[in-house]
């Protein structure tokens, strides 16, 4: 078969690709930090500008690094098909593009140098699942797509209303080869350092091993990092993957927060989902991303600011997995649209933005917070847990309710000498401690 016509567009430009064991020209040179040392920012281009959103993103890198974290993952930027069309950014026309509402590819390779240049790894996002109808391959390839077996016509996901897209077929190992070169071509030729993989669960494990051994290998000797949209434990043990969602420990945080379930809900989910990871494998913890805050923000989500804070401390501070969604460092209160451009002040709060600042930089600056030895209880009302590491000892409160409640301190810590480490005061440790609504301690054992 043809490679030139089954690639279109992805064939050209990786004719003229460089050496896959040199980082692309023009690259800063950069790190990629270790998988239990990644914080996350989500970048939704559509709340930066309504055009060339991603060099108004690379505008705001100072703001964006500011924050701590070291990772930038980027929405689609792809072509967005018209066909059925809902200018969802997860309908791809074209895997190797830049939709002209984002910019060009040179603004990309911007933006990803900006990134290096302030020592942050940048990953893409990639739809693997489904394309547009009126992408190429859909009228030159039509059995790279799944057909219904009494109609032969191809169908959208099956369980889904995503109606404006068509789904691949996994069992086409040329389509199979053709997904695994539109990848390469942003590691090799944009010089990305991995991806984000979109419903990684809807597509084969095996696949994802394949794909993922081959992009390793391009990128050598760079390092990437590979983020499954997915809770299956095949995502790690099969795929390859270094990171995958935890949705179940979100869902139990609403469960907390929202329905009344006690703390110890949150110890099990915690429990549940590191249970059956394999070892140096991380879930991302999250209070939104794009899909939730499509529907509500934390500070409604979670009855309000302070809730959001309490419930973001409960998520990032247990296993590490640090996620922000750009928009929820300004308390942003509306439903953010992805498929459309919402304007976003980034001036609106500054107060929380400097919170979620000093958490981040906790975040980093103490590994026992992000992937110490961890102890955790639980009453109705509060989550509180021991992070330990290399001699550094922390003992983290969170009051999982919208009014104050006392809790009884653990007996290994009644006595101890700490410091609040957001406030700077030495609390005393005695029997028990009242927590305000929705507050939260982070406790540093401080040893003479």
């Amino acid at each position: 078969m043809n490679r030139l016509l089954i690639l279109v567009s992805c064939a050209v430009l990786m004719l003229t690709a460089c050496d896959p064991k040199k980082q692309a020209s023009g690259q800063a040179e950069f790190k990629l930090p270790a998988v239990d040392d990644i914080a996350m920012y989500q970048v939704n281009p559509r709340v930066f500008a309504p055009q060339q959103s991603l060099l108004a993103v690379a505008q705001r890198i100072d703001s964006i690094q500011a924050l701590g974290v070291n990772v930038m993952w980027v929405m689609p930027i792809y072509p967005i098909g018209v066909e059925k069309g809902k200018n969802s950014p997860y309908c791809i026309s074209d895997y190797c593009a830049v939709a002209p509402e984002f910019g060009t590819i040179d603004d990309f390779k911007h933006l990803a140098q900006v990134c290096h240049e302030h020592q942050m790894a940048i990953i893409l996002d990639w739809v693997a699942n489904h394309t547009a109808w009126d992408h190429p391959w859909f009228s030159q390839h039509p059995d790279w797509y799944t057909h219904d077996e009494k109609t032969d016509t191809v169908v959208h996901p099956p369980f889904t209303d995503w109606y404006d897209v068509a789904e691949l077929n996994y069992d086409n190992s040329d389509m199979r080869r053709a997904m695994i070169d539109a990848m390469k071509f942003w590691i090799v030729e944009v010089g990305i350092d991995g991806f984000r993989c979109d419903v990684a669960d809807g597509v084969p494990a095996d696949f994802w091993k394949e794909a993922i051994d081959e992009l390793r290998q391009a990128a050598a000797p760079r390092s990437i990092v590979m983020l499954a949209e997915g809770k299956n434990v095949d995502n790690f043990t099969v795929g390859g993957f270094d990171m995958n969602y935890g949705w179940d420990y979100k869902d139990a945080l609403l469960r907390v927060f929202r329905d009344g379930r006690p703390a110890s809900d949150l110890v099990k989910a915690d429990s549940a989902e590191y249970a059956q990871l394999p070892a140096g494998k991380v879930k991302l913890r999250f209070t939104t991303n794009h899909d939730h805050s499509n529907e509500v923000t934390p500070v409604v989500e979670f009855t309000n600011e302070r809730g959001s804070m309490a419930a973001y401390v409960a998520s990032v501070f247990l296993h590490g997995g640090a996620l922000i969604y750009g928009s929820q460092e300004v308390g942003y209160p509306n439903p953010i649209n992805f498929f459309k451009y919402v304007p976003v002040d980034w001036t609106a709060n500054p107060n929380l933005y400097k919170e979620y600042q000093a958490l981040i930089a906790l975040y980093n600056s103490h590994p026992a917070l992000r992937k110490g030895q961890l102890t955790a209880w639980a009453t109705d009302d509060a989550l509180f847990f021991e992070k330990s590491l290399d001699g550094e000892r922390f003992l983290v409160f969170v009051n999982v309710r919208n009014n104050p409640v006392v809790v009884d301190i653990p007996e290994t810590w009644k006595g101890q000498k700490v410091t609040n480490v957001m406030g700077g005061e030495q609390p005393a440790l005695e029997n028990t401690l009242e927590l305000p609504p929705f507050a939260y301690l982070i406790l540093q054992s401080v040893t003479d």
